[in-house]
């Protein structure tokens, strides 16, 4: 993979630009990196006005992209604006591969790049996504997907994507030199769920359950469960769990294990507490308990987790 095109229509995001420019712009054949051919294409070879700020000149037209080992198309301040007709022929008729960076999966959603693929992008936009690639296989907690057609989840996956892909083409030596040089790890750990924001406490219109889910929150640490939630809402545990189940969208034992969790994260984030204490602290018994607990709600060890999430004090 020596050449590479990188696809600007009008809304680019500019730190998609950054990124392509970043990893194939940049001479670093010191560093056993490259050299690449990176070509700038728009309609018309125009200069492209891109989001937040400024313009890009293209370097080439639309038929740059052809001759092109890799296309990388980045994504857009409005994902759902329109492709215009000759990108989508331009993109259906690429005879190597292309990879969508963040927002930029709806623009192969558009030309129809992403029809019985796996696919992701950030997480905000993952069921507008659904809804423009109906074809699609929409992963949810992914980094990157692909193979000969990429797309990668929101921001900084564009990156992991962009080292993925030098990595497949050049090897894992080429692909930690370049980290190196961008002083960030050559994989990171887990997929995007634990980017999330967290959903907040469910609050509820009925007083009664609302006291009960903040009697729950207060007393976390203890072994508390559906049948003490039911007998502080003074109702039956059969009633208790119709009651919550409509009025919150989850059964209470599904939402006792969140918020152990969530406790858990932040206490992952702002203490230094070892891993066993937090798992007391939020209720989940043992560092193992914690650990498969995280791991199927974020897809993450604790130990990754607090490396990524900690707050300096």
């Amino acid at each position: 993979m020596r050449v590479v095109g990188l696809l600007l229509l009008p809304g680019t995001r500019l730190f998609d630009v950054s990124v392509v420019g970043e990893v194939w712009g940049v001479d670093r054949a010191d560093s056993g990196v490259g050299p690449f051919e990176l070509r700038v294409c728009a309609p018309n070879r125009a200069s492209v006005p891109v989001s937040p700020l400024g313009r890009v000149p293209a370097t080439h037209g639309l038929s740059g992209l052809r001759g092109c080992d890799l296309v990388v198309v980045p994504g857009r301040a409005d994902p759902a604006a329109p492709v215009p007709p000759e990108v989508v022929r331009a993109l259906r008729s690429l005879p190597g591969q292309v990879a969508a960076l963040c927002s930029g999966a709806f623009t192969l959603a558009a030309a129809g790049l992403l029809d019985g693929r796996e696919a992701t992008t950030h997480w905000r936009l993952l069921d507008d996504l659904v809804r423009a690639a109906p074809r699609a296989r929409v992963l949810r907690d992914v980094l990157y997907t692909g193979d000969g057609v990429f797309t990668s989840a929101g921001v900084v996956g564009g990156l992991d994507l962009c080292l993925h892909l030098v990595r497949r083409a050049h090897g894992a030596d080429t692909a930690a030199a370049l980290a190196r040089r961008l002083v960030m790890p050559p994989a990171r750990e887990g997929g995007q769920r634990q980017y999330v924001e967290p959903p907040l406490p469910a609050r509820t219109g009925r007083a009664g359950l609302a006291a009960t889910a903040d009697w729950a929150v207060a007393r976390l640490a203890a072994p508390i469960g559906v049948t003490d939630l039911a007998g502080h809402a003074g109702l039956s545990e059969r009633t208790f769990q119709r009651a919550w189940l409509a009025e919150t969208g989850s059964t209470p034992g599904r939402w006792l294990r969140s918020q152990r969790v969530l406790l858990a994260q932040r206490l992952l984030e702002t203490t230094d507490l070892p891993v066993h204490r937090v798992a007391e602290r939020a209720g989940l018994g043992t560092p193992a308990n914690l650990r498969r607990r995280l791991r199927a709600e974020l897809g993450v060890s604790p130990d990754a987790y607090r490396r990524t999430f900690r707050v300096p004090a």
